[in-house]
Formats: C-alpha cells, structure tokens, sequence
C-alpha cells in the first residue's frame, strides 16, 4: 500500500497538468487491490477544499468524486464509514464537508455532540450551537 497525497489525486481527478497529470493517471490506474493507494482523512479535506476553492465544483460534483473514491478497490480511504456518513451529512445541508466529518467522527469516537459558533454546522452539521 502506498499513501497518495491530496495533489496526486487533484492531478488524476483535474487532468489538468499535462506531466502531472499523466504521472498521477500512471500510478494510480497501476493500483490494485493487492497494493492499493491509501488517503487520508486530511486528504479527503483537502481535496474538498481543492475542488470546491480552485476548481469551483458543485457539491454533487464533490460528492460524485468522494463516493467514486470510496468505491474504488483499489484505493483504501481512511476512515471510509465516517467519511460516508459525512458525505450523507454534507449533501443534505449547508455545512461544510469539514464541519460534516468532525461531527461524525466525534459522534464515532462516542461524544454526546459537537459544539460550535458556526450556525450552518448546527442547523444542517448536527453539531450544538454554543450561545
């Protein structure tokens, strides 16, 4: 298993290097499920961050990307049942993907709720707003 940092998976996802792109595109349509690639959670992040900041995606654009990742055998992606949940989260709402994953991850990690000052993250994250 090889770990594949955010801007590998920008470049195969974009295609919008020409070297890059192509190196990326090689390595990982060279994975398997023997020797998958492995991302992060702060890849997963990052990449929402990438592609909703740089590349103006739209959030069905995003989650198109992130469940095809997360389908995809031969890349292992940390943490994938929070992640999906976070997803789930995420399209039905106005909070961030970010504010989604930390709400679900701590509600994995066994915690009563999330508090924050950021509404959207109450009203649609399921986090508790502290006010």
């Amino acid at each position: 298993m090889i770990g594949l940092d955010t801007n590998v998976l920008v470049r195969y996802i974009a295609q919008d290097d020409p070297k890059q792109s192509a190196k990326a595109t090689k390595l990982i349509e060279s994975l398997t499920t023997d020797a998958p690639g492995y991302v992060g959670v702060v890849s997963v992040v990052e990449l929402v961050w990438v592609l909703t900041g740089c590349y103006a995606s739209t959030k069905k654009e995003v989650c198109d990307v992130l469940e095809t990742l997360l389908r995809t055998r031969e890349i292992v992606v940390a943490q994938s049942d929070t992640v999906w949940k976070a997803i789930r989260l995420f399209k039905d709402g106005k909070a961030d993907f970010a504010d989604c994953l930390i709400e679900r991850s701590a509600a994995e990690a066994g915690c009563s709720h999330t508090a924050t000052f950021d509404r959207n993250a109450a009203i649609d994250g399921g986090m508790r707003l502290i006010g």
